[in-house]
């Protein structure tokens, strides 16, 4: 069984996506989609930046979605399709758009939307992240609650094994770093604009919810594994809650991986820039094959382990 994954905010780069446009009609189109329903050229925005324009939340997010949806796209008439999906964070709405439970348009102003809001929720210089490594799960839960006399922390991203990613007010979270430090771990300031996924962004999940209302949401055509459950989500009202909650709430990406390797999931393909996800997933669990596609080098080299493997078969 191959499952996609999609990127999540930071993967972003000038350029990404472009010669997979450039080489196929249906990645185009989706370029073309995107502009029109935002008013805006994003093939632009994706290929010329500049990167400080780029790398804004309001812009990111929908220029990583339009990328991951342009290169899903100009797989599928290789023959390349997912039994299952999910997505980190922003992610999980290219995996919706995937399996068909939300329109490209509608996902796209979704985002638009939810980036906006996000940016907005704490003062800029008010919030950061920082990741984590070496400690478990609730080694990280017990240095918040020693940081949280200066501010609010939380962990925000489960990702991979002794990676664990913090959110919160920017004196909380360098405490956490600086206690993880003196635990035998290490810390690594992440480069965000913003503290995503722990309780300062409740004020932009209640902005975000009359627009997750306001879309079509309909039943995914293969399962979709939702970042705040870890488990597939089917209906769309749940498709809608979870949405809203997920902007607050940590990512539980490692759990996520586990469960589409127990449904069966033997090979991942990282659909979108960056290869992120790909080095997370290897730490998770070394026996899956895993693959990027985000130019058209590892474009080719996807299709031609897919016909390696059939001939194999």
């Amino acid at each position: 069984m191959i499952a996609f994954v999609f990127p999540g905010q930071g993967t972003q780069y000038v350029g990404m996506a472009r010669d997979i446009h450039d080489g196929s009609g249906e990645a185009k189109a989706v370029f073309d989609e995107a502009s029109d329903s935002l008013g805006r050229d994003m093939a632009h925005l994706c290929f010329s930046g500049p990167e400080s324009e780029l790398t804004l939340t309001a812009n990111a997010q929908p220029a990583i979605l339009t990328a991951s949806v342009a290169i899903l796209r100009a797989l599928a008439p290789a023959g390349l399709a997912p039994a299952a999906v999910a997505g980190l964070s922003l992610g999980e709405y290219s995996a919706l758009v995937a399996a068909g439970a939300v329109s490209f348009p509608d996902a796209i102003r979704l985002v638009r939307a939810r980036g906006t809001y996000m940016q907005e929720a704490v003062p800029e210089g008010g919030g950061t992240m920082a990741a984590i490594i070496g400690l478990d799960e609730p080694a990280v839960r017990d240095l918040c609650r020693e940081a949280l006399a200066i501010g609010i922390v939380e962990v925000a991203n489960l990702n991979s094994p002794g990676q664990v990613s913090v959110s919160g007010h920017v004196p909380a979270v360098l405490k956490v770093m600086s206690l993880a430090k003196s635990r035998g771990g290490s810390a690594v300031h992440l480069k965000v604009s913003a503290p995503f996924h722990c309780s300062l962004m409740k004020p932009a999940a209640d902005r975000l919810l009359p627009h997750l209302e306001s879309v079509e949401i309909t039943r995914p055509s293969i399962p979709v594994y939702a970042n705040v459950t870890a488990q597939p989500v089917e209906n769309p009202s749940g498709i809608r809650e979870l949405l809203y909650r997920q902007v607050y709430s940590p990512v539980q990406w490692e759990a996520s991986i586990r469960a589409m390797i127990a449904a069966g999931a033997r090979a991942f393909v990282e659909v979108g820039p960056g290869k992120t996800l790909t080095s997370m997933i290897r730490k998770i669990d070394h026996s899956v094959s895993v693959f990027s596609v985000q130019d058209r080098a590892s474009f080719d080299g996807v299709m031609a382990w897919k016909e390696a493997a059939t001939v194999g078969a």
